[in-house]
This record gives C-alpha cells, sequence and structure tokens, in this order.
C-alpha cells in the first residue's frame, strides 16, 4: 500500500457494512478517505470513532449514487479539495424483498438498479474522466457478489433484480477492464464477489436460518489485497465464501 500514501480513495455506501470496514481499513493504511453515502449522521459517528489522526483523513461526502447531480458533485469535491481520486470502492448496493411476478413493485425493482448498476455507471464514469485528466494509475473496485455468477435456489428466497443487478456489474467489469484498455491507461478494475456478509441488507429472519457468514472486515481485507498488488498486477475478479456455504 506505500504507493497509495497519503492519495485519495472514494468509498460508496461508507455508512455501514463493508464500505464502513474499507473507510476504516483505508486510513489505517495511510490513505485520505472521502466517504459518501445517504446517511451523513452515520458518516459522522464512524469518523468520530477512530483516533483523532485517522478522523483528519476521513472526509465526509452526503451523496446518493443514484442521483447523477449529487455523484458529479461529490467527485467534483473530491477534486478540488483532495487532489483527485486515486482509488474508487464502489460498495453501495441494496436489496428488496419481493419477486419479479409481483404486483405493485416497480419501485423496488427500481430502486435496486438505480442504486446497484446506474450507481455505479456515475461513480465509475466521474473517477475514470478524473484519472485521466489527472495521470493518475488509480485502480476501481466494484463490490460484486457470488449472485452476479450464479442464481441459487433459497428455499423461501427470492432474489428477484438483485442477481440481475451483480450479473450486470459482472459483465460491466469486463467492459471497463476493455475500455480502461483501449484508452491506453493503466487504470485497473476488480471485482470483489463475496458469499453471505453479515451487513445491514441481509434480513434478522435469514441471519437466524442457520447459514454461515463473512464479516465485513474480511471482504475489506480482500480489498486492500487486491488495490496493494504492483502496479503491473490486475486481479480482475475474486470470489470469497464463508467456509461451509452452501451456495
Amino acid at each position: 500500500m506505500d504507493r497509495w500514501l497519503n492519495k485519495t480513495a472514494v468509498v460508496t455506501g461508507a455508512s455501514s457494512g463493508i464500505g464502513a470496514a474499507c473507510v476504516v481499513d483505508l486510513v489505517k493504511a495511510g490513505m485520505n478517505v472521502a466517504a459518501l453515502a445517504r446517511r451523513e449522521e452515520r458518516l459522522n459517528e464512524l469518523k468520530n470513532s477512530l483516533p483523532q489522526d485517522l478522523q483528519d483523513k476521513v472526509h465526509v461526502i452526503k451523496c446518493d449514487v443514484t442521483n447523477e447531480a449529487d455523484v458529479v458533485r461529490a467527485f467534483r469535491w473530491v477534486d478540488e479539495h483532495l487532489g483527485g481520486v486515486h482509488v474508487l470502492i464502489n460498495n453501495a448496493g441494496i436489496v428488496r424483498s419481493t419477486e419479479l411476478t409481483k404486483e405493485g413493485n416497480t419501485s423496488d425493482i427500481r430502486d435496486v438498479l438505480d442504486t446497484n448498476v446506474m450507481g455505479v455507471v456515475y461513480c465509475v464514469r466521474e473517477a475514470f474522466q478524473q484519472m485521466v485528466a489527472n495521470k493518475v494509475d488509480g485502480h476501481v473496485v466494484i463490490v460484486n457478489s457470488i449472485l452476479g455468477h450464479c442464481v441459487p435456489y433459497v428455499p423461501g428466497a427470492s432474489f428477484n433484480i438483485y442477481a440481475a443487478s451483480k450479473h450486470a456489474v459482472t459483465a460491466m467489469t469486463e467492459t471497463y477492464r476493455q475500455e480502461f484498455s483501449n484508452a491506453g491507461t493503466n487504470i485497473k478494475v476488480t471485482s470483489i464477489s463475496p458469499g453471505l456478509v453479515d451487513t445491514e441488507i441481509v434480513s434478522e429472519e435469514f441471519k437466524k436460518s442457520g447459514h454461515v457468514m463473512l464479516k465485513s472486515e474480511d471482504i475489506s481485507n480482500a480489498i486492500v489485497y487486491c488495490v496493494s498488488t504492483a502496479p503491473n498486477v490486475q486481479i480482475h475478479e475474486l470470489t470469497i465464501k464463508p467456509l461451509h456455504e452452501k451456495f
């Protein structure tokens, strides 16, 4: 991580779970972190929970990744105040409890696609343009899911549009790899596909069902590993499962 010392990372969905763990691990590694989320109060709580020297490295930005103007505004602030983005952690993601065939669920379906797909589109576009303008050999990390590669049958559960949104992310990752290369840049892209992780998006009922789960810190540790690889090494896809996962 030495080459990222005092450089800037942007983390979306930073108010809890994997995003919050990434904020902590990246500032501990010496990076400045722009922490983006809709819940500004949660971001401030996370920042204030850190030692003073680390608090100074966390920059709270209220941002809804489904709002293109919000994303543009956030990245402009990072460019003007933090010297631009060097590492982007696309972590923001949501799940909705519904079924594809259920009536009246259009809003739920659209919310998932707007966050999990369009949020990535907006953030990667802004980060890439900024990296190119600033001549930065940066790194884009997208938090995907094993559901971006398969749709397991789990009795009593419907993954509805969530799995499709993550399959889109899988395809987008390869498209980004090609576009970054074709543009003549050394910007890396990595997809991280965890199995079940104990975060807020997993219902309490499902957590009580006995399924083994990863911790947010497990995923953050893997992200730091991917970002710390040598400039000539690109981990394109990393799948992480808890031991004995049945999916």
